[in-house]
């Protein structure tokens, strides 16, 4: 994944930040063929401002309801 607009370097000195930078980067502008981490969504969901459809959707495939 390219971003020109930050510095990834110094932003990789704050891990949580990075990390939650980057889920953000993945879901918003796509997965460049990688994969998202289930463990670092459910970690990280609270603080992550992604789209409300997208972040719903996710929420429907993180947590999916008991159906009776």
């Amino acid at each position: 994944m390219y971003n020109w607009s930050i510095d990834t370097k110094q932003l990789k000195k704050d891990p949580k930040q990075y990390a939650i930078w980057r889920i953000e980067q993945m879901v918003n502008f796509g997965l460049d063929g990688k994969k998202l981490s289930k463990k670092d969504l459910r970690k990280y969901w609270s603080e992550l401002h992604l789209d409300p459809k997208k972040k719903a959707f996710l929420s429907w495939l993180l947590w999916p309801k008991k159906r009776s």
